[in-house]
């Protein structure tokens, strides 16, 4: 059940490798309608997630974004789309959320700047160069500021991924041939451990988006850890009614067999009540 998480880098071909790799593995792939589903839950236009993603939302935009909200239910669909296998999965920090995972194979499609700016001259039909360059920048700076933030990584990093392909010197079909050599070696075999790990992730990440989904505890942070539907939470709550509030969420999530609260209460230093007394 073969899982490959691409970047999505504008102008390198990852879509047209992705696409091919679907085809040719006989794979799902990530399609619109994550986005979709996302922008539903966030109660926002999709375009808006584009805008977003890509750099292009405005001051007042970003600034009253929830990215809290776009980064759980993002990691919430790719969590179960890869949970469910056979699937190539491109963008949306996958091969950051999905690295953990030994069958997992992270790859990387990159391409020199030249190439970048002439794919997309050709694709948005300018002669533009100044301004096809200047578009390509503003959506690096976009990505790599977002896994900066999110994962707290460096987007261009060699470490992070099993493959980096350069689309200057491989041709789509040969890249294809590489990541399908990858996915059939052993060290990216399937194995009980390593589908155990990704669906605890998935159910994490499914009680991490319930409490953000619920008003009642969508402004409480706490670590959330599964292990084969038991789910333990841990960190620090308000008082004892935040506490219970927060187990009653998670133990409804589908896929909880049972909840470890190790929730702690929030205590309050002798000094500050004096001083709130004053």
């Amino acid at each position: 059940m073969p899982v490959i998480a691409l970047t999505q880098e504008m102008g390198s071909l990852a879509k047209d490798v992705s696409l091919r790799l679907a085809e040719t593995l006989g794979l799902e792939i990530m399609r619109h309608e994550t986005i979709e589903r996302v922008a539903d839950r966030m109660q926002v236009p999709t375009s808006f997630i584009g805008r977003l993603r890509d750099g292009k939302a405005g001051f007042v935009e970003r600034l009253t974004a929830d990215r809290r909200s776009l980064a759980l239910f993002t990691a919430e669909e790719l969590f179960a789309l890869a949970d469910r296998g056979n699937v190539v999965l491109r963008g949306w920090g996958a091969t950051c959320l999905l690295r953990p995972v030994p069958h997992v194979v992270c790859v990387r499609i990159t391409r020199s700047m030249k190439k970048r700016v002439e794919w997309l001259m050709a694709h948005l039909e300018t002669d533009d160069a100044e301004f096809a360059e200047a578009e390509i920048r503003r959506s690096d700076d976009a990505h790599a500021a977002r896994m900066h933030a999110q994962f707290g990584v460096t987007w261009g990093d060699p470490v992070l991924y099993d493959l980096v392909l350069n689309t200057d010197r491989l041709s789509v079909d040969s890249c294809v041939a590489q990541i399908r050599a990858l996915v059939e070696r052993p060290e990216f075999a399937e194995t009980p451990a390593s589908r155990a790990l990704l669906a605890n992730m998935a159910l994490a990440s499914r009680v991490k988006s319930a409490l953000k989904d619920n008003e009642a505890t969508s402004d409480i942070r706490v670590t959330v850890e599964a292990d084969q539907g038991k789910v333990t939470l841990s960190g620090i709550v308000l008082d004892a009614g935040e506490r219970a509030l927060t187990q009653e969420v998670a133990s409804r999530v589908d896929g909880v067999s049972g909840v470890d609260n190790a929730l702690r209460l929030m205590t309050v230093p002798r000094r500050f009540a004096s001083a709130k007394q004053t």
